[in-house]
């Protein structure tokens, strides 16, 4: 019998998942990643620790189940999406930290790029919007911050990369410099119309087309690795995101999904064709499997799980993250608390990186039990305002909406969610839904799993969460979320 390996390499974590033909995860290897937070409003990652993490879970995953280097039909790779790194050609090592999706350090340079007038001619080519959540801003601060960067990258000594890129280089020894359509899309540098690097975009930016990795389809033989001992081809790559919504079957027009992580994303499938947004959301390759090219509409929250880490590690009110629904139902309510959990800014549909963490109503009467469940419900009520985005732009209410991610395991919380929207919450029972993306995608490629129906054959409902609320209620409710998120914006002064 053989097997799939998914690599999943998160912002917190690198995680490699080794899955059956059932779709059924055999084992999972996790090591923690360190952040770095050398200013406030900036994240970075060590590059080194990126790849040490990762290798080390791959090898781990694969030996505790007594499998070796022939027992892997294929290896998928999943990431967290818009970090940057950029390494020399020869010796491998970066120039940089990687900066994180998180860091708003280029808030200022996205700023000018508007005030300049390129906000449209973004968006109409890249589906985004000018924020510095994405590559190309990050990319040209390395470039412009680095001592001699500029030069070395327009005499094609640098490469750039999303996560994606780096493990694949790693992993390949230097033989690949690869990325795929759906990480390419999140980078202000690719056209998702033409399906090619925009050459007016990286005249806009200042990069060089020459550090760019070329783009492959999501789903193909894109390299081999020997860091099993053989040769196991890479088969599949997706941004983290998409690979859920692949991951969750979401492969028809309308179908939506939500992972709960250190960010919240919702993506919805609109097929063939690109939907601009109306209402501040962003556009992207959903996958590319060469003659079938999906899209999504996409909102970004910025701190989903993120939030609970910062009640554990910051405010010391929990000791695990698992500990939060305990203290959260201690109390049958907030007691009128809003905590707007914007400490990198807010992501869709506000797009405010000067907005800060908020929080609102408290009283004598505070307690932690009442932090706890602002918390939680912070993350149902930001996840709403992107829905309601999204259905304005589709045209359609959503009946369902499928979860995954480590917060789903959360039943207040996903009870919440489903009150709070007003539509069933549904929960699988394979929840390694990103991880379950990559392998997928590796697995059609190498003909381990014949077609999409097939995997939509394997997929199961473990609970669906129907709302309860009075719609009175939860109106009321999020009337005065609104008014919270308005308290939090636009807090820091633009430079």
């Amino acid at each position: 019998m053989s097997y799939i390996l998914a690599v999943d390499q998160g912002t917190t974590s690198s995680r490699a998942v080794v899955f059956d033909r059932e779709g059924t995860p055999v084992n999972i290897v996790q090591d923690e990643i360190r952040q770095i937070y050398p200013q406030p409003g900036w994240v970075e990652h060590d590059p080194a620790d990126i790849w040490t993490t990762q290798s080390a879970s791959i090898v781990e995953a694969v030996r505790d189940c007594g499998l070796r280097s022939e027992d892997i039909a294929a290896i998928g790779i999943t990431n967290q999406r818009e970090t940057t790194l950029v390494w020399d050609r020869c010796t491998g090592i970066c120039i940089h930290n990687a900066i994180v999706w998180q860091d708003r350090r280029t808030a200022a340079s996205c700023d000018r790029l508007r005030h300049d007038g390129y906000a449209d001619l973004f968006q109409a080519k890249t589906g985004l919007i000018l924020d510095p959540y994405f590559s190309g801003t990050k990319l040209r601060w390395i470039l412009n911050n680095v001592d001699g960067a500029r030069l070395r990258a327009e005499r094609g000594e640098l490469a750039f990369g999303t996560v994606d890129t780096w493990l694949i280089w790693n992993l390949t020894g230097g033989r690949v410099h690869a990325t795929d359509a759906s990480n390419a899309s999140r980078t202000l540098l690719y056209n998702i119309h033409t399906g090619d690097w925009d050459d007016e975009l990286l005249e806009v930016l200042h990069v060089p087309r020459s550090v760019l990795p070329t783009v492959t389809a999501s789903s193909a033989v894109t390299g081999e690795t020997g860091i099993l001992g053989g040769s196991t081809p890479i088969a599949g790559i997706g941004g983290d995101q998409q690979a859920a919504l692949f991951g969750q079957v979401c492969t028809r027009p309308g179908m939506a999904k939500n992972t709960y992580g250190t960010g919240c994303f919702l993506l919805m499938n609109t097929g063939k064709e690109p939907v601009a947004s109306r209402n501040s959301l962003l556009t992207t390759v959903a996958w590319d499997r060469g003659q079938d090219r999906q899209y999504a509409l996409e909102g970004s929250v910025f701190m989903g799980g993120a939030v609970v880490q910062w009640l554990r590690d910051s405010l010391g009110l929990i000791r695990t993250s698992a500990d939060v629904e305990a203290l959260a139902a201690g109390c049958e309510d907030t007691g009128g608390v809003f905590l707007v959990p914007a400490f990198t800014g807010l992501g869709a549909p506000h797009w405010d990186p000067y907005a800060r963490g908020t929080i609102v109503g408290m009283t004598r009467g505070t307690s932690p039990s009442h932090l706890a469940r602002a918390a939680l419900e912070s993350i149902a009520y930001q996840s709403k305002d992107v829905i309601r985005a999204m259905e304005a732009d589709a045209g359609i209410r959503l009946t369902e909406l499928r979860v995954d991610g480590g917060a789903t395991a959360n039943d207040l919380l996903m009870q919440f969610q489903a009150d709070i929207l007003g539509a069933p919450v549904v929960r699988p029972t394979i929840k390694e839904t990103t991880a379950l993306g990559a392998a997928y995608l590796a697995g059609l490629a190498t003909g381990y799993w014949k077609s999409t129906r097939e995997i939509a054959s394997l997929w199961q409902v473990d609970r669906t969460f129907e709302p309860e609320m009075k719609e009175g209620v939860a109106d009321r409710l999020t009337e005065d979320w609104q008014r919270a998120v308005a308290r939090a914006m636009r807090w820091k002064t633009p430079e």
